[in-house]
Parts: C-alpha cells; sequence; structure tokens
C-alpha cells in the first residue's frame, strides 16, 4: 500500500482485481497513514463481504544512507566516498547512515552495495568508529534513504530493532492479521518475535522473510518455527550471487510445502508496471513460474504503492495466475506425513489421504472444520485439485487464510453434531453455488466435533 493505492475507490477496486492481502511497509509512511489504511480496507470488507488479510511489514535491521542535499549525489568509478554514522545530510563526496555500528563492523576489502546493488564500493579504510573510506566500484546516482547491503560483513544489528518494537507495538494493537519479520538470519529471531507476539495477546501470525545467506543455512529450523515465509527477491539478490536466486526461489517453496508452510514471492515481478500499463512478457513469465514452483501468493510492491497503474497490475497478476492454475502439473503434490513421533501425525496422515482420495474420485471440495486452521493449510501445501472449504467458529482466522492457497474460509458456529454439521455445510455450499447435485465431497473434521479437537475423521459424501 502507498499514495497510489490507499484512496478508498482505487482500494476496492484492487479487492475486486484479486488483492487478498494488504501490506503496510513500515520501512515507509507514518503509523497514521497505516492507521487510516487499516480503516479503509475494513470497510471495504464489510460492504464486499470479503475476508482480505492485513500483513504489517517490519522494515527490520535495514541500512540505508540518509538524506542528500540537492535530491541526489553522483558517484563517479574510481574516485572515493566517505560513509560517516549519523544523521546529518551528505554532500561533496559524504554520505551518512543511521547504521551506527557501520565503522565497527566492516573491514577493508569488503563490499558495499547501494540502491539494490545497482551501485557497488570497495572498503578501503574504517577508523572503526565513526567513518569509512570507500572506492566506487560501479558508480552512478545515489539518491536519499536507499539501502545498504554488506554481503560479506556480519552486521551486529538486533533482529528487532528499535523501530520495529513501537511499529510492532502499533500493529498488533490494531489486529494485523500478519507480521512480516525482515532479515531473519536465523530460527532465534522467530522465537523473540513469537515471545512478543503472545505477550501482546495477540493471535497474529508470523512471516519469515528469506533476503540473508544466514537465513538459508538455518532453513529448516526457521521453517519449524515460523508461520509463513516470504522470498524477498530484492535484498536476496543482493546479498547472494543474483544467478543463484532462481533455484534458491525453488528449493524454499520446495521446503515450505513439505512443511505445510504459506510462501510468498515478492520483489520486482510486474516493476515496469510501475509506469506502464501492461507487463513485459519476461515479468508474465516470471509471475507464471512463481505459480508453477508453488508459491501461495505473489507480491506487488512499487507497482501498486507508488505505480500509475495499481489496479492494472492486480488485475494483470491475478489474470497470469488464473491462467496458470487450469493446467495439471500445479496440482497434486502429495506427501506423506514425516514420522510417526510428530505431534501432528494423525491430522497430517488424515490431511494426505484426502488429498489422495480426492485425486481418485475427482472430488468437487475438500471441507475442512478447523478452529486454528492448520488442517486447511496441510490439505492447500498439497495442492489437490479442488476446492478447500474452512468453516470455522474461530473468526480472527478469516483473514489470515486469505495468504494460503485455495482455501476460502466460512464463519461457522452450529457444531451440533457431526452428521448434522457435514449435512448443513453441503446445503451452504450448494445454495452458494459451490457445489451441485452428484459432486463428491471430502469432509475433515474431528470426533466429537464439538471438542474442537485435532482433526481425526474423514468422511467421503456426495451432494
Amino acid at each position: 500500500m502507498g499514495p497510489a493505492s490507499t484512496p478508498r475507490e482505487v482500494m476496492k477496486e484492487l479487492v475486486l482485481a484479486g488483492m487478498n492481502v494488504v501490506r503496510l511497509n513500515f520501512s515507509h509512511g507514518e503509523h497514521s497513514v497505516h492507521g487510516a489504511t487499516l480503516e479503509t480496507i475494513r470497510s471495504i470488507d464489510e460492504e464486499l463481504g470479503t475476508h482480505t488479510a492485513t500483513l504489517a511489514d517490519l522494515q527490520g535491521p535495514k541500512l540505508r544512507v540518509g538524506e542528500i542535499e540537492g535530491g541526489a549525489m553522483d558517484l563517479v568509478n574510481g574516485e572515493e566516498l566517505i560513509i560517516r554514522t549519523g544523521k546529518e545530510p551528505g554532500a561533496n563526496g559524504v554520505v551518512f547512515t543511521n547504521y551506527m555500528q557501520f565503522a565497527a563492523d566492516v573491514k577493508p576489502g569488503e563490499p558495499v552495495l547501494l540502491d539494490d546493488g545497482k551501485l557497488r564500493l570497495e572498503v578501503l579504510e574504517t577508523n572503526g568508529k565513526d567513518e569509512v573510506r570507500c572506492r566506487i566500484q560501479y558508480g552512478g546516482v545515489l539518491k536519499p534513504r536507499k539501502g545498504i547491503n554488506l554481503p560479506s560483513t556480519a552486521i551486529s544489528l538486533p533482529c528487532i530493532t528499535e523501530k520495529d518494537a513501537a511499529d510492532l507495538a502499533f500493529a498488533l494493537e490494531n489486529g494485523v492479521d500478519w507480521i512480516g519479520l525482515s532479515f531473519v538470519r536465523r530460527a532465534e529471531d522467530i522465537r523473540e518475535l513469537r515471545g512478543i507476539i503472545d505477550a501482546a495477546g495477540s493471535h497474529a501470525r508470523i512471516v519469515a522473510k528469506i533476503e540473508k545467506p544466514e537465513a538459508l543455512e538455518d532453513l529448516d529450523n526457521i521453517l519449524r518455527c515460523t508461520d509463513a515465509v516470504m522470498v524477498a527477491r530484492g535484498d536476496l539478490g543482493v546479498e547472494v550471487p543474483m544467478q543463484e536466486v532462481p533455484m534458491i526461489q525453488k528449493d524454499i517453496i520446495k521446503q515450505c510445502m513439505e512443511h505445510g508452510r504459506p510462501v510468498i514471492v515478492a520483489t520486482q515481478m510486474m516493476e515496469s508496471m510501475i509506469e506502464a500499463a501492461v507487463p513485459t512478457r519476461a515479468e508474465v513469465n516470471d509471475v507464471a513460474n512463481a505459480v508453477l514452483d508453488g508459491a501461495d501468493a505473489v507480491m506487488l510492491s512499487a507497482e501498486t504503492s507508488v505505480g500509475a497503474f495499481p489496479v492494472n497490475a492486480v488485475r494483470a497478476m491475478s489474470e497470469i495466475c488464473a491462467s496458470v492454475e487450469r493446467h495439471d502439473h500445479v496440482y497434486h503434490h502429495e506427501r506423506p506425513p514425516f514420522s510417526p513421533d510428530e505431534d501432528r501425525f494423525i491430522s497430517d496422515s488424515i490431511c494426505y489421504n484426502a488429498c489422495r482420495l480426492a485425486k481418485r474420485v475427482e472430488a468437487k471440495a475438500i471441507v475442512t472444520m478447523s478452529f486454528s486452521g492448520y488442517t486447511a493449510m496441510q490439505v492447500a501445501s498439497q495442492r489437490p485439485a479442488c476446492d478447500i472449504h474452512l468453516f470455522t467458529a474461530n473468526k480472527r482466522i478469516l483473514k489470515q487464510m486469505s495468504l494460503v492457497w485455495g482455501v476460502r474460509a466460512y464463519p461457522y458456529l452450529k457444531m451440533v453434531s457431526t452428521d448434522h454439521t457435514i449435512a448443513d455445510i453441503k446445503y451452504v455450499l450448494k445454495k452458494d453455488g459451490r457445489l451441485e447435485t452428484g459432486d463428491f465431497v471430502i469432509h475433515l473434521a474431528s470426533m466429537p466435533i464439538a471438542d474442537a479437537g485435532m482433526t481425526n475423521m474423514l468422511k467421503l459424501s456426495r451432494v
């Protein structure tokens, strides 16, 4: 969200065009602006009967240059640039950074990348306190507040900065559904954030943004701790060699599906649409390949926040997704449960066999009764070629499920008996036009249903 997409009439068009999740980027904008965006999307949901999820994306330990006099500075190959710590505006070959440990952390010979790697420097000398002298290797125009990446430097900033703590408190107080944690380095970062969310009594879930080499090394542990993942290709493509990013994307998505974790692919997906009304054919292929890889969601950034054609961008992306999902090889990524010793082995076994059965009988839908949404996410991660309907008494997860592939969530409070509930749900779905006479439906629930316990029942029925 940004100036181009926050007017109510534009946001409503975005929802109608296919937007499922609103991302609030706390690297930019005041709390009052983000609060107004939350009010607007909730008002639109009430009007349209939709459940749009909200994602608060924390800035994390993002390093940036400060303001620059005149609005830009020319960096010339072979010349030197001084980077100092502080908040003064840059001028005359000197820029400042908000990263106060910069001079202490970097070492001579290490690269310093600016503006997503468009500009490259090499550290010549540091005084270890407040000044670093660099040689410009690949120059160009440096604009204010552009990012700094240090791919060879172990930075000493905490995962949740002072700014993040304030932004997180605001987001939790305002009931956001998902929290994006930037620059995750290890599973402990997720546990730290989880502790803060739990202490606040919030229902928010965590999206681990993978954009550091350290995160790739600890990915399995991160996946066990987080609720969802974002392949944040912007900073990732600067922190690791850019040619490695496509295979890293595929590997992360594959592992997310194996763990039953929703995964978002982000950054520069339709970058040309910041200024153009239609995407390039390469961008169309990029979005399509993310869907083929198994992404739950594809994300737009500047295309909708400041772009000239935000609704066109969402509509084009939605049409690409729908077109790709008409092809068979998107579906049937079935996987058996990991181990009988796992706490969720029974539920996982039910979900696995539901997907296998759905394929065999060509079921029209898998219907799950779930309080946490766990079974819906497990079913979705195996990509059955049928609709997934989640009925829940927990209204807090209705919006959260909008991030998850193929899941349509409904509030449902009756829970009289299993047979009555199944019959009632089939009636609701048929009335809604989701089912027709003769369709096979697979039902997942816990027995006894009133206990809302672990999913342990699978039933095949016909409408």
